[in-house]
């Protein structure tokens, strides 16, 4: 085989992305698809990544993995930053790896921006060194959310514009990337992306739900996951005295059920209030899918919850996508 037949063949190797809100169906269209088509299901949350939370981020269940192969759940501890940049190296080398094995590789997950960042690519910043990251957590503990966004402010005005006083990640990430690079992280993110990666065809869908329909299976879904051990996993949790501005420590329900355990709100209060929090959280999952991912990639916007009917529309996609 020459070499421009070898390079043909690359760039036709396909990747079905699945995205849409949380509760929406999306890991068990994955899931069947998977199974209809030969496929490893790869994780696109950027909960289910950590080894620490699987009640309250519906991480597969072993009745699940043992039908399809499925990656990158679980596989990180919970004191661990984990980077779009980081998940998008882990994926890629997930869709060889599930390519080399005559396997299809399904994406799944509720993280734009990690499925941006697959399909696109990021801009190249450089790692962060630790000690800086220690002295912006240091600054929020001791400034505060809305101290850190007039620190921002003054240093990088363009940034701080564009960010909320209470978006504690963004502020802390942007205030690292300044101190760490001298430039701002508006700057860097005007760079040229890296750009796709070569040699794969991406099949994007995208599953949402009419409204109703979403809050309602959120609602239900938050009350599985009480049943099933979610205030012993979140006890667990805060029995490792992590720092509370790690991304795992904001995980949906996480910060109202430790409430509820340190005895400042009762059970039924934290369960309501972290039900509101998942249908927030779902409504601008939606937003993200349907105003960013959608226009730029010609997804397949399904707007119903995971059928059968469904299933068979999407795995006819496949087909004709080869």
């Amino acid at each position: 085989m020459t070499d421009q037949a070898t390079s043909t063949e690359t760039r036709t190797k396909p990747v079905v992305v699945v995205g849409g809100p949380t509760a929406s169906g999306k890991s068990a269209l994955a899931l069947d698809l998977a199974e209809e088509f030969g496929g490893t299901v790869i994780n696109a949350d950027s909960m289910q990544v950590y080894a620490e939370l699987s009640v309250l981020t519906a991480r597969p269940g072993a009745a699940d993995e043992a039908r399809v192969p499925h990656r990158l759940y679980g596989v990180m501890p919970a004191s661990v930053r984990c980077s779009a940049a980081r998940w998008r190296g882990l994926a890629l080398a997930e869709i060889a790896a599930a390519h080399a094995s005559g396997r299809l590789p399904i994406v799944v997950g509720g993280t734009g921006l990690y499925i941006k960042a697959l399909m696109e690519g990021l801009a190249d910043i450089p790692p962060i060194p630790e000690e800086i990251r220690t002295a912006i957590r240091a600054l929020h503990a001791d400034l505060g959310s809305p101290g850190l966004h007039a620190l921002l402010a003054e240093r990088d005005p363009a940034t701080a514009a564009r960010l909320k006083p209470g978006d504690t990640q963004r502020l802390g990430r942007a205030l690292e990337v300044l101190e760490a690079t001298g430039r701002s992280i508006t700057e860097w993110q005007s760079d040229p992306a890296a750009g796709p990666p070569e040699g794969l065809r991406f099949l994007p869908i995208v599953v949402d739900p009419p409204r109703d329909v979403l809050y309602a299976a959120c609602d239900r879904r938050f009350g599985v996951m009480i049943d099933r051990g979610a205030l012993d996993e979140v006890r667990a949790l805060d029995g490792l005295g992590l720092p509370a501005d790690l991304p795992v420590m904001k995980a949906l329900g996480v910060p109202e059920l430790s409430a509820h355990l340190r005895g400042s709100m009762g059970l039924d209060e934290a369960a309501a209030a972290a039900r509101m929090s998942t249908r927030r959280y779902a409504k601008r999952q939606g937003t993200w899918f349907r105003h960013q991912l959608a226009p730029m990639h010609g997804c397949h916007v399904i707007n119903a919850q995971y059928s059968e009917s469904l299933r068979r529309g999407v795995g006819n996609l496949i087909r004709k996508m080869g």
